[in-house]
């Protein structure tokens, strides 16, 4: 029988299981003690571990668990379309593929009835420095961010949707998260509306809830596209970075998918730079990302209609906030309401409903 990792909760992370992952990658290697550093819950239990062991340099000692969320709220809303089992398939059949810096895999485990359990080594190990949800990224730094997915997505663009042992990035479980979305869109915009309150300009209010309502022609609009692996969730608490935050990896891989490239772009863009910064910068960020991709191989990019799918992706980030505060539980709530609002002066500066068919 294979031998399992799955846990439900903190308190399950013990010195025999640590044995168990610590086995995958050296059997003479000894796990001694184990201490629960920290717990964070949101979209999932993320658990900071301390491990004592008598083995190399080369395997660490803190490690950063993923388990289901212990919010009910949250547990609900992920568990229909297994995100965290997206995010260990990932790990399992697709991370090396990705020229993305990610954190190093130790395990990564699911089972249909049984949950899901991700083991990364924490990114502290490699001195990387994990990032907050509400942080303002730099032009410097967000011009590193916009090359990097660049680079990713021209290495998957227009094959990863013909390639079989990809089909699930798209298959019944993605469905799925969709049909979810579109059934659930009124009332959670709705609701998340009410509880934004003066971070959303009234006059959003009326083409948000229009947006919702006809929310499966605008996800059919936004696919309609070139084809890539997209990240899908690229906002500053899914980055981190060396100590000079010179480079910069990407984390938290539950929502990657077949998409639009220039939808990670929007997501980035409007929830990681200030107004401010985002208004000199974006123009010139575009392009970047046009370059980026035709020098790595991909031509025929049309810098006015890359703007136009820019505008309209941003429709689905300022959703994606407003989502995240009716639902409850998955982000703190003052980061939460700070993105809120740099989505929505997006939305509204660039007259980004008006792009989509509705």
């Amino acid at each position: 029988m294979k031998q399992t990792i799955l846990v439900r909760q903190p308190s399950d992370l013990t010195v025999a299981w640590a044995q168990q992952v610590v086995d995958k990658h050296d059997t003479n290697t000894v796990v001694a003690k184990v201490d629960v550093v920290a717990v964070d819950v949101g979209t999932t239990t993320r658990v900071c571990l301390a491990v004592e062991h008598n083995g190399p340099d080369t395997l660490p000692n803190r490690w950063f668990v993923k388990l289901p969320s212990l919010a009910w709220r949250a547990r609900m809303i992920t568990a229909l379309p297994r995100l965290l089992q997206t995010e260990v398939r990932f790990y399992n059949e697709l991370a090396e593929a990705v020229p993305l810096s990610k954190p190093v895999c130790l395990a990564a485990q699911s089972r249909f009835g049984r949950g899901s359990t991700l083991v990364l080594a924490d990114i502290a190990e490699f001195d990387g420095v994990p990032s907050a949800a509400s942080d303002t990224l730099t032009f410097e730094q967000a011009t590193l961010v916009v090359e990097q997915l660049a680079c990713s997505h021209a290495r998957f663009w227009n094959n990863v949707h013909l390639d079989p042992k990809y089909s699930w990035l798209a298959g019944p479980i993605r469905l799925l998260e969709d049909a979810l979305g579109t059934a659930l869109a009124v009332p959670l915009m709705k609701r998340g509306l009410h509880q934004a309150g003066a971070h959303i300009p009234s006059a959003l209010h009326a083409p948000a809830i229009h947006y919702a309502r006809h929310r499966r022609t605008v996800m059919h609009f936004l696919s309609d596209a070139p084809k890539t692996l997209v990240h899908h969730d690229c906002h500053p608490g899914n980055l981190f970075w060396n100590k000079n935050r010179s480079k910069v990896g990407f984390l938290d891989w539950q929502l990657v998918r077949i998409g639009e490239g220039v939808s990670d772009v929007a997501y980035f863009l409007s929830t990681a730079l200030s107004v401010e910064t985002r208004r000199s910068y974006e123009a010139e960020l575009l392009v970047k990302y046009a370059q980026t991709l035709a020098d790595n191989g991909v031509a025929g990019i049309d810098n006015t209609q890359l703007v136009q799918r820019y505008r309209a992706h941003l429709a689905y980030a300022f959703e994606a906030m407003v989502v995240t505060l009716a639902v409850g539980g998955m982000m703190n709530v003052d980061c939460n309401l700070e993105l809120i609002r740099r989505t929505a002066t997006a939305v509204e500066e660039l007259d980004a409903f008006s792009a989509l068919p509705i």
